[in-house]
């Protein structure tokens, strides 16, 4: 693993050490900014095992976490997606393992989960419109929650790992069935706001699935796919017309087509 210390700008190793870091204990927030909160968390950590005091996440360091975090490490693995959950999704919608393999590829987030928490992406701008559906105003709780609440989508409010559910937890205490309609869920990121056309009870329902296994999230992307009538594109092999579909306007810009046909003709 890479060396980080303060400062550290590599995010997605700062977030996966914060992680660990908050599973042992010493670390209250999760944000992906290494800096002084961190800084004497891994201090803390260091202490506790006896290694050099240094606050430098550096070999030593990181196998120490990682020994300490196992047991939450296979906890996590035994809910990941198994070959014939895969096998069972393409035979149930007539599709070639090829074609659902190449689409876990490129549209999955890789791991579902965060720690033992189902992996979320808290949308403000969902939440906001969700809160005017409801009749509430949402100017009226904006005060001090800017990073959750706004009228336009931005990506500037993004956290990642588990800061995602401390954002979500705030939200909730606005109006829980809103907040949790304004996440993207699991490997697949399927929006709660989806759940009821999708065939779940609500919203509740299809979190609490979500929290199961990553066989939920398969389940979730299915549905979704069947009930916004992609699953011809997928037969077809038609990359461009589901990638419309399911990633909108902007797939062209990310080659979400072009990346769909490749990993389809590596699996084929």
């Amino acid at each position: 693993m890479e060396t980080l210390k303060k400062g550290s700008k590599n995010q997605d190793a700062v977030l996966l050490l914060q992680t660990l870091l908050h599973e042992a204990g010493v670390l209250d927030v999760v944000d992906g900014i290494f800096g002084p909160a961190t800084d004497r968390a891994v201090k803390s950590f260091q202490a506790l095992k006896g290694l050099v005091v240094d606050g430098i996440a550096g070999e030593k360091t990181w196998t120490c976490l990682f020994l300490s975090s196992q047991i939450s490490l296979q906890r996590s693995a035994s809910r990941f997606l198994e070959e014939h959950d895969l096998c069972t999704a393409a035979e149930a919608y007539h599709l070639e393992l090829a074609v659902i393999k190449a689409v876990n590829e490129v549209e999955s987030t890789g791991s579902g989960f965060v720690a033992d928490k189902p992996k979320i992406l808290f949308e403000g701008h969902v939440f906001w419109r969700e809160l005017v559906a409801k009749g509430m105003d949402p100017t009226a709780f904006r005060q001090g929650n800017e990073d959750i609440l706004y009228p336009a989508w931005t990506k500037k409010f993004y956290r990642g790992g588990p800061a995602e559910h401390e954002r979500l937890r705030r939200a909730v205490l606005i109006d829980r069935e809103a907040a949790l309609r304004s996440a993207s869920w699991g490997a697949f990121q399927i929006m709660g706001v989806n759940a009821e056309s999708m065939g779940y009870r609500d919203v509740v329902d299809f979190t609490e699935r979500m929290a199961v296994h990553e066989r939920e999230h398969l389940e979730a992307f299915c549905r979704f796919i069947d009930v916004n009538r992609l699953v011809r594109a997928l037969r077809e092999k038609d990359w461009r017309t589901f990638a419309r579909g399911y990633n909108g306007p902007g797939y062209e810009k990310n080659r979400y087509h072009i990346r769909l046909q490749q990993a389809y003709r590596r699996y084929c």
